[in-house]
């Protein structure tokens, strides 16, 4: 279904792969890990047909349903409904029955209702062949598997949030995947980029069952180990310190174990191999002493060369960002304050009469289901959109820090170094230069355009704009989505240590509990409460 041969890939000069040969079959139910800035998004954005390699070719055969992190693209003023149903067809087909409904019912004259009827008719037959009623059925079970309620569906793209946009372009790739081919398999092969982000913990169980059940290819990217472990029935691991990919051809946690098990072999062999080098190399320089034995010394000093040389590379510790959430600015006792807030798109409310004191140093939590408002929330608090009603009032002293899951913050035209020096234009250059290698940006990646880093890059480079300034007041939307699991921990120990006021949504409850809040603001009522126990089992669902 993918081919690919002699795969090169590049960011600026740095390798990230060289003479790949990747595969995928039917069946092939494939997780591709590696570090942040490994190359997994890129690799994926490759294979699917949206970026082209440096050297090397791509085949690819049959359907192909790709879901990049940071969906971007479409006609947002398509309702979310029509989106998912286009993915076979079926939303163009339903709109041209409608119009020749409507004529059957108003055309007077006998002869252009036949015509009409006759039209509707072909138009039906057409509907039934594609699976007709009980194919919107589907999709409508898909989408509310994904958390989109029917109200949602209703909406132009243009009014969702991220994350629910975002749920429909997962819904519609998985409407596609699950029309059955000639032999009653899907056809499809799904390239699936961090799925999991933005999902509720009941709907990611039904991915899981969904995607194990899928007949056609998969490569999947994700952090999300339970998913990995319930699906995968391969890996493939990109090694960003020996440009290479190691396959796999297991589940995960026989994977975990033979990885394990290749980097202790390695170790050994290098350790058996360097102390058989040393003893030749001193054995060599004894013997250079003698102009007889000069050319034995040589020759023994190439073989300890030799040694070495056929080692496979060491594999260096994955460095991983320091992040330091900035020492917050001195600020008067509540900082930010919304009073009476509401929201609406069109005819549907999101929330109404939310009041909110963000005093000093205070940290809270925003919960409420997918749809609730709760980004919604944030922007109108960091001032990314207006709200209908109510006021947002900045108290003395206040430094906002915004970070955005959907890296709106982000200027993805620009370059690394540009938006870096915007987020902090008083800020020295070396000062932000030694910030951004701290955040694991050296070199050429200063220049590299912020929409071509991966999305754990993406949010290394964002929570770099936070670490920048001297905010007082930070506003996280989702900061440990597409983190690997050794900078997620980083993240954890920013919040633990931060000492300025915390606003957080997250489905995440280690950073919940690494924020150990004091309250809890439930959506879509503005119900406060002060914060217990008992609301960390609603975080997942939230």
């Amino acid at each position: 279904m993918i081919s690919a041969t002699d795969l090169e890939l590049r960011a600026g000069s740095r390798i990230l792969l060289a003479d790949a040969t990747l595969r995928v079959q039917p069946g092939d139910r494939i997780g591709l890990v590696g570090r942040n800035g490994a190359g997994k998004t890129t690799t994926l954005r490759v294979l699917a047909g949206e970026g082209l390699p440096y050297a090397g070719e791509v085949r690819r055969s049959e359907e192909l349903g790709y879901l990049p992190q940071d969906p971007r693209e479409g006609d947002l003023s398509v309702a979310a409904k029509d989106r998912v149903l286009s993915a076979r067809g079926l939303d163009e087909l339903l709109r041209e029955m409608d119009k020749a409904q409507t004529a059957m019912a108003e055309l007077v004259d006998d002869a252009q209702r036949d015509s009409a009827v006759r039209r509707y008719g072909r138009l039906e037959e057409r509907f039934s062949a594609l699976g007709g009623y009980a194919a919107e059925s589907e999709a409508a079970r898909i989408c509310s598997n994904l958390g989109l309620a029917d109200r949602v569906l209703d909406q132009p793209l243009r009014t969702l949030s991220g994350g629910q946009r975002r749920r429909v372009e997962l819904a519609r790739i998985l409407f596609a995947a699950s029309e059955a081919g000639v032999n009653g398999r899907s056809t499809t092969t799904l390239l699936l980029d961090e799925p999991t982000n933005h999902l509720d913990a009941d709907s990611i169980g039904w991915l899981r069952d969904f995607l194990k059940a899928h007949s056609g290819g998969l490569v999947v990217i994700s952090h999300d180990v339970d998913l990995l472990a319930a699906v995968v029935n391969k890996v493939w691991f990109l090694d960003a310190t020996r440009s290479e990919v190691d396959v796999y051809n297991m589940e995960w946690r026989r994977y975990l174990d033979a990885r394990a098990a290749d980097e202790k072999r390695r170790r050994r062999e290098r350790a058996n191999a360097e102390k058989k080098a040393g003893a030749l190399m001193a054995q060599a320089d004894k013997m250079r002493a003698k102009a007889t034995k000069a050319v034995a010394a040589q020759n023994m000093a190439r073989r300890a060369e030799k040694l070495l040389a056929g080692l496979d590379e060491q594999r260096v510790a994955d460095k991983v960002a320091r992040i330091v959430f900035p020492k917050p600015a001195a600020c008067g006792r509540t900082p930010l304050t919304a009073e009476n807030l509401s929201k609406s798109y069109g005819s549907l409310e999101i929330f109404t009469g939310v009041d909110l004191a963000i005093d000093r140093g205070s940290r809270v939590v925003v919960l409420g289901l997918n749809g609730a408002g709760k980004t919604t929330l944030l922007r109108l608090l960091g001032g990314m959109e207006p709200a209908d009603a109510g006021s947002v009032v900045a108290g003395h002293g206040l430094r906002l820090g915004y970070y955005a899951q959907e890296h709106e913050t982000l200027d993805h035209e620009a370059s690394v170094w540009s938006n870096i020096r915007s987020a902090a234009p008083d800020t020295p250059e070396q000062q932000l230069r030694s910030l951004l290698g701290a955040f694991l940006f050296t070199g050429e990646q200063l220049d590299q355009p912020a929409g071509t880093l991966s999305g754990g890059e993406k949010t290394r480079l964002a929570l770099a704009g936070l670490v920048s300034s001297a905010a007082n007041v930070l506003l996280l939307d989702e900061p440990t989505n597409n983190l690997d699991p050794a900078s997620r921990e980083q993240v954890l120990d920013a919040l633990r240590s931060y000492q300025g006021a915390v606003v957080l949504v997250t489905h995440d409850p280690g950073a919940v509990e690494a924020l150990e809040p004091e309250r809890v603001i439930l959506l879509p009522d503005g119900t406060e409460d002060h914060w217990s126990e008992e609301y960390l089992d609603l975080v997942q669902l939230a």
